[in-house]
């Protein structure tokens, strides 16, 4: 295998590994789907029109996966954290601090599959 084919290999594998997280049409990739369920499902509601949620999400990712994406995972946390805001806009919901989304390797086998972790993580004083 030459060189440039084996680039077009790689930019296939990169393509298809994002088209899992943001996809060509306008519904969410699964990543994102989680990280929305992630909100409503742990949502508190504090009182009248404020209801708070997750703002600080974990993304455990397969060796493989891990691998692929580690190079991008600074843009790939900041388009997730985008996508979170969005929802939580059209939802109403707000955050106890700034959103952030890491990406991390699992430390299960299991192939093709990925766990997303959340908590209320209260804005840090300087």
């Amino acid at each position: 295998m030459g060189l440039l084919d084996a680039e077009r290999v790689m930019e296939q594998w990169m393509a298809c590994l994002w088209g899992s997280v943001r996809p060509r049409r306008r519904e969410r990739g699964a990543v994102v789907s989680i990280l929305c369920r992630e909100c409503d499902e742990r949502a508190l509601i504090l009182g009248r029109g404020r209801t708070v949620v997750p703002n600080t999400f974990t993304v455990e990712l397969p060796h493989d996966s891990h691998a692929q994406l580690a190079p991008a995972s600074v843009e790939l946390g900041d388009y997730l954290a985008n996508e979170v805001h969005r929802h939580a806009a059209e939802q109403g919901y707000t955050f106890a601090g700034p959103v952030a989304v890491g990406i991390c390797l699992t430390e299960e086998e299991a192939v093709g599959r990925f766990r997303v972790h959340s908590r209320i993580a209260p804005a840090t004083r300087a």
